[in-house]
């Protein structure tokens, strides 16, 4: 404990610190009344400020930074009229900043009170304190406006408040304060213009706005005029408008990314010759990147990334660039061939990012001459050719990203020279041949990602003993042979997709080993035997996917006992016996067991009951069959001669007459005309439910006492008649608990409908658009959940994939539970066992249509993945993709969307998606929301084969419920 000799009254200085001190200060400190330098700086002192300070009435200099003090700042304090220097930053003190009344603390040249848990707002008469030169009061709990007569601190040099919830404007006599050198007011909640009586800060040399958000108009051009400017943020805002041109000599730091800023990158840029990092990415900027910005010879980052800006030129003058260590260009449509000029870049270069950029052509040689590359992104373009062997002069690369291209031959075994390498990515080519052995050298190697590609044989043997391993995919090749049991020394492995391939032989009980495995997909390979019983050992399992096999023998109980494991998938073996009914199998559907013909069970809708197989209850069901279903045989027979009797006497009488049979409504048993009339009260207005472009939907109840929804379609439109072929001929296909199910139907020379499901909570349309509905955020992913578990069973869970085709709000209709059932197949398309896609002339609606879909009538389960993310993307935003407010022919709802992730996706989320009693949003709330947002733009990339299947989506969906809905 630390203790101090608070009695000698003549000490002047007492200088403590970084001495490791704990313990509290002593209300003694008062005593010293002479002491003008006092110092506690960087220790464990803990407890409050004692009032007693305030008696210190020469003190000028007072740290108590970096400590643990708590409670709120004493008033005394603020009495102390010969202070200079306050510090008390990075410790836990709380309450209000407040300010006495009076001629206080007028010299106060220095408060420094950031990193603690202050709270209120900046007191309003702050103006008292005429001699401050540095107030800081960052990353605390203060809110309120920045005080609109700031500007009278007329000696104030340096201002930081960011990291607060500080909101309002930005006062306009900030500008009045000439001697100001850093103002740092980011991530706050400011709002509205920057005023351009900023530009007057004539000494200003930083200049902080960052992550306010909602900041907008135009950067004045004032600012840009500021000479001695070293640094400008104003990224994570709403700016419009073109960058001002720019005449800043001394400019190191220009951050304008996530922005609306447009028009051309300022070719005078370059004016600013001291620049080192330039950050533009995330606007609407257009043109050329300037070939001039060789001339920037300090450059150390460039990111450009995610405008629409075009050429490659400017490659030639980045080889001035000789500090240049991070370049990202990409989600540019560049549009063309890597020069070769990109070899010239500087040794010291670390990062390039050229992702989704519309390159083509292949990749140059001189790519491996940039010796100290740690990053090497080229995914998602239009690459092809082979892997140059020079990439493996690249000795410090850590990351090689070549996914979603057109490459083609083997993997070069120069690659294995990479032996720092941590993520190789080669998935989504045209790669062929063997997989290296020498790959299993890389010590480093944690993701190793091959899927999509043309690969045969078999994995090198030494794969499958790599300890350092946590992501393996090598899913949809050709790859053979057998899984060994040295499988085992994955030790470190998350996941593992051999999917898709042509495997065999025995899932090897080793796999049990692997204590960390999350994800083990198997699936559509040719693997027999039994499902080995040490799968329960894998605690951390979230996802089993063993479908599509030829694996026997029963699904072991014990694999109820995993806790983590939401998600498993056995369908298509030849598995037999009972389903286990806990854990995971208590919440599993009929998709999961499908194309099992000996599985049995109670739990599982459609799967049918267990027969009874020991001798003992198979005895015990005989003598129950002789007492109870005997008696009921026999007075069965009697009932029937009594009746058969009594008809017979009936007749004898004459007395005979037709009896008029109501029929029972059962599926697809035609109902007649007239019948529909009456269930309707024939059209009454008041049961009219809805009225659509292909006719309208009556509430009808029918003889037997049953509501329905009958969808009466309008004879006058032909295609819509062509519609309820189809709608017959898919609906003849098809049941699934979230379909809507049809009961019957009617066909005659009056009418054309369709007996439906009466669905009570109408369309989900109608629950995010009309103002008396309301949807939390779990219920919207249980909805969307439900949605595409019935589009999961149209693409794979029929002999023929059934495509929808018109997927939307409008038609995933809502049960007394608010389960979700998707409905209307009138423009459906069931495609040929031997094709993936088909072509038409019938489209969706527009908004929801796939781009492949729209221009060129391809039909695929890939266009309804796509429709499926932007009704994702609605529901989330709660704004159609047709809304002409926000949108336009160079801004949809995807773009906007893609645009707030991941760092602002929750200002686009729809204000109304959380209950009114929550205060704010959780972190599981934010990540569930983002992880749905990144699953949507998965589903809507451009191209149908870069898009992911319904079965990935109901896979992902499942686990973000699950996630967000633990406790």
């Amino acid at each position: 404990m630390w203790k101090g000799a608070w009695y000698v009254q003549e000490l002047r200085v007492l200088n403590l610190r970084n001495n490791s001190l704990t313990g509290i200060i002593p209300p003694t400190i008062g005593n010293a009344t002479k002491l003008m330098n006092f110092s506690l700086h960087g220790n464990r002192i803990n407890g409050n400020i004692p009032k007693e300070i305030g008696n210190l009435s020469q003190l000028a200099e007072l740290y108590l930074s970096r400590n643990q003090l708590t409670g709120s700042i004493p008033s005394t304090l603020f009495n102390i009229p010969l202070l200079l220097v306050a510090s008390m930053a990075f410790n836990s003190l709380s309450g209000p900043l407040l300010l006495d009344e009076g001629n206080i603390l007028s010299n106060l040249e220095h408060l420094g009170m950031s990193y603690n848990q202050i709270s209120g707002s900046i007191p309003s008469n702050i103006c008292q304190l005429k001699e401050l030169k540095v107030l800081s009061i960052s990353y605390n709990k203060i809110t309120g406006e920045i005080p609109k007569n700031i500007g009278c601190l007329a000696k104030l040099e340096e201002f930081y408040i960011g990291y607060n919830p500080i909101n309002g404007k930005i006062p306009t006599s900030l500008g009045n304060i000439s001697t100001l050198q850093k103002l740092y007011c980011g991530n706050n909640r400011i709002v509205g213009e920057i005023p351009p009586e900023l530009g007057n800060l004539s000494n200003l040399r930083q200049i902080d706005f960052e992550e306010n958000y909602n900041l907008i108009g135009e950067i004045p051009n004032a600012i840009f005029n500021i000479s001695t400017l070293e640094s400008i943020a104003f990224n994570l805002n709403n700016l419009s408008g073109k960058i001002p041109d720019i005449h800043l000599p001394n400019l190191i730091e220009l951050l304008l990314a996530n922005n609306q800023l447009e028009g051309e990158i300022p070719r005078y840029i370059t004016n600013a010759s001291k620049l080192e990092l330039l950050e533009l990415s995330d606007n609407l900027l257009t043109g050329t990147i300037p070939n001039n910005l060789g001339n920037l010879r300090d450059l150390r980052a460039l990111f450009l990334h995610h405008n629409q800006l075009t050429e490659l030129r400017f490659f030639d003058s980045l080889a001035n660039c000789r500090m240049l260590r991070y370049l990202q260009v990409g989600s540019n449509p560049l549009n063309g061939v890597l020069p070769n000029s990109i070899g010239n870049l500087s040794s010291t270069t670390e990062v390039i990012h050229i992702g989704d950029a519309r390159i083509s052509g292949s990749i140059p040689t001189s790519t491996g001459n940039m010796s100290g590359l740690t990053t090497l992104v080229f995914q998602d373009n239009n690459l092809t050719g082979n892997i140059p062997p020079e990439i493996g002069k690249l000795e410090q690369l850590q990351g090689l990203f070549l996914i979603n291209n057109k490459l083609q031959g083997n993997i070069t075994e120069v690659v294995c020279h990479l032996s720092n390498l941590v993520r190789l990515t080669l998935a989504d080519n045209e790669l062929s041949g063997v997989i290296p052995k020498c790959i299993g050298n890389l010590s480093m190697l944690q993701q190793l990602y091959l899927s999509s590609n043309k690969f045969s044989s078999k994995i090198p043997y030494i794969l499958w003993k790599m300890r350092g391993l946590l992501y393996l995919d090598v899913s949809r090749n050709s790859i053979e042979g057998e899984v060994p049991s040295d499988i085992g020394e994955l030790k470190a492995i998350v996941e593992i997709d051999i999917s898709d391939n042509h495997f065999s032989g025995m899932i090897p009980s080793n796999l049990g080993d692997l204590q960390n495995l999350k994800l083990l997909s198997i699936s559509n390979n040719s693997f027999s035997g039994p499902i080995p019983l040490s799968l329960s050992n894998l605690i951390s399992l979230e996802i089993l996917d063993l479908s599509v096999n030829a694996l026997s023998g029963t699904i072991p109980k014990s694999l109820e006992k995993l806790l983590y494991l939401k998600a498993i998938n056995v369908s298509f073996n030849n598995l037999e016996g009972e389903i286990p009914s806990g854990g995971v199998f208590a919440n599993s559907t009929l998709q999961s067991f499908l194309g099992n013909s000996d599985l049995c069970g109670m739990h599982i809708l459609g799967v049918p009951a267990c027969a009874i197989t020991t001798p003992e209850q198979q005895s015990k069901s005989k003598e129950l069959v002789l007492k109870i279903v005997t008696p009921v045989v026999i007075s069965f027979f009697l009932l029937f001669l009594l009746v058969s009797i009594w008809i017979m006497k009936r007749k004898k009488k004459g007395k005979s007459k037709d009896v008029e049979k109501v029929p029972e409504i059962r599926t697809y048993q035609l109902i007649s005309y007239h019948e529909i009339q009456r269930a309707t009260n024939n059209f009454d207005g008041s049961n009219l439910v809805g009225v659509g472009g292909s006719g309208s939907v009556y509430k009808g109840t029918l003889p037997s006492g049953i509501v329905v929804a009958i969808k009466v379609l309008d004879l006058q439109n032909e295609e819509v008649c062509k519609r309820f072929d189809t709608e017959c001929e898919v609906m003849k296909n098809v049941r699934h608990k979230n379909l809507v199910s049809v009961i019957t139907t009617c066909s005659s020379e009056h009418i054309r409908a369709f007996v439906l499901q009466y669905m009570p909570n109408g369309s989900l349309d109608n629950w995010l658009y009309k103002e008396d509905r309301h949807l939390n955020l779990l219920q919207r992913v249980t909805i969307m959940l439900n949605a595409a578990t019935a589009i999961e069973y149209l693409h794979h869970g029929n002999d023929t994939p059934i495509v929808h085709c018109d997927l939307k709000p409008a038609n995933v209709l809502l049960d007394e539970d608010m389960v979700a059932h998707v409905g209307d197949f009138g423009i459906s398309k069931i495609l040929a066992v031997s094709k993936s896609m088909a072509h038409t002339k019938t489209l969706g609606t527009l908004g929801y249509i796939a781009p492949e879909y729209g221009s060129d009538g391809i039909v695929s389960t890939s266009g309804d993945v796509y429709s499926y993310g932007i009704m994702l993307m609605e529901v989330l935003a709660k704004r159609r993709p047709t809304d002409e407010e926000i949108f336009n022919e160079n801004l949809g709802l995807r773009e906007w969307i893609r645009r707030a992730f991941p760092k602002t996706t929750m200002e686009v989320v729809d204000a109304n998606i959380f209950h009114e009693e929550e205060q704010q949003i959780t972190s599981k709330s934010e990540i569930c929301i983002i992880s749905m947002i990144e699953l949507a733009l998965d589903c809507t990339k451009e191209t149908p084969e870069s898009r992911i299947t319904m079965k990935d989506v109901v896979k992902r969906l499942n686990k973000i419920k699950n996630t967000f809905s633990e406790t």
